[in-house]
């Protein structure tokens, strides 16, 4: 009997340890099962580091000039009043950010009519008025933009822009060395459709004359009734690396005027300016291999270089009567600082 009670006994022991090493098991089993998630989990993360913040310096350039369409409207409100240059009882002055548009659109999430009512009220009081957009500037250029206090005021200043009684001057730096140095570019300008494996549409020149192909004749061309007169003035400031510092001066306002004027005029496009650095398709710019050393760029990054195109200075009269004239001027961004110096354009040594 006790010998039989000793079996039932050991038998017992053993089965508490089989369960004992089961259940050992299984911890240990689990354990290296969290082990594993949590290391796919870094791995994870490490990947969407990857992607947020590229390891490409232009690319990671890019993604910083874009921030402002991701962010909050009162903090891009607070971005814009921040760049206030100039403020008086008719009139508020920004230096425009890169790659914000002005109006909305399709998948464009932030843009600075929205947030018009939230700057008034931030540079102003709670009461205030909401500001009026006076005139446009491209997503991607930069530089002095003026907005109205009251509809009155920009109902002003829109007239003085249409009637071209407003002197804008622009700087922006160009592949190649626009000849002669300085000069006046008088082609109308069109947009047209552009046929190739990804149909789009561009502006582009519509010259009043062209050249016979047989005898070389100067010829007056049929005039395009979609055609609008276009004139840029244009000089060099500063050259070195294949690119060259221009302060230019469009006399007219037509969509796109300075980019396609340089580009497919003087052949001598913005630099960062894809969309105009060819004409049949939809490709980055290729530019010159001492330009590429200089930037430190490949040409395969080439498509992240942004947009070199400053609006520097406006100049116009405001008041009721137009007997108060204002000369604004705005810094151009750091990104084209940098390029400046970079490409050793230095407008001193000029």
């Amino acid at each position: 009997m006790a010998a039989s009670g000793g079996a039932l006994w050991r038998r017992r022991v053993a089965a508490l340890c089989r369960a004992a090493r089961s259940v050992c098991g299984r911890a240990a089993g689990a354990e290296r099962l969290a082990g594993r998630l949590r290391a796919r989990r870094r791995e994870e993360e490490e990947e969407k580091k990857k992607r947020e913040v590229p390891g490409n310096p232009a690319r990671r350039r890019a993604r910083e000039l874009a921030a402002l369409q991701r962010v909050h409207p009162n903090v891009l409100a607070r971005v814009l009043k921040q760049g206030a240059v100039y403020q008086d009882e008719e009139v508020v002055v920004l230096n425009k950010p890169y790659g914000l548009p002005v109006h909305g659109g399709p998948g464009i999430t932030n843009c600075i009519t929205d947030v018009l009512p939230i700057l008034a009220k931030m540079l102003e009081n709670m009461r205030a008025e909401t500001l009026h957009l006076c005139h446009r500037l491209d997503k991607e250029t930069t530089g002095v933009m003026v907005l109205a206090r009251s509809k009155e005021a920009a109902d002003r200043i829109r007239l003085l822009f249409k009637t071209r009684q407003v002197e804008k001057i622009y700087w922006a730096i160009s592949v190649g060395h626009p000849d002669p140095a300085e000069g006046i570019v008088e082609i109308p300008v069109v947009e047209k459709e552009v046929q190739s494996h990804q149909p789009h549409y561009k502006m582009t020149l519509a010259p009043n004359y062209r050249l016979s192909p047989e005898d070389g004749k100067v010829l007056k061309t049929r005039k395009n009734r979609s055609a609008e007169s276009a004139v840029t003035r244009y000089r060099i400031l500063a050259s070195s690396s294949a690119c060259s510092l221009l302060e230019l001066q469009p006399i007219t306002g037509v969509k796109h005027q300075i980019r396609v004027h340089l580009a497919y005029g003087l052949g001598c496009p913005i630099l960062g300016d894809h969309k105009y650095s060819h004409w049949n398709k939809l490709a980055p710019q290729k530019l010159p291999e001492i330009t590429l050393r200089r930037l430190k760029l490949e040409q395969s990054k080439a498509r992240h270089l942004p947009l070199h195109l400053h609006a520097h200075r406006l100049s116009l009269p405001l008041g009721a009567s137009g007997g108060k004239w204002i000369d604004l001027v705005c810094e151009p961004p750091v990104f084209f600082h940098r390029t400046l110096r970079k490409l050793e354009l230095d407008i001193d040594k000029n």
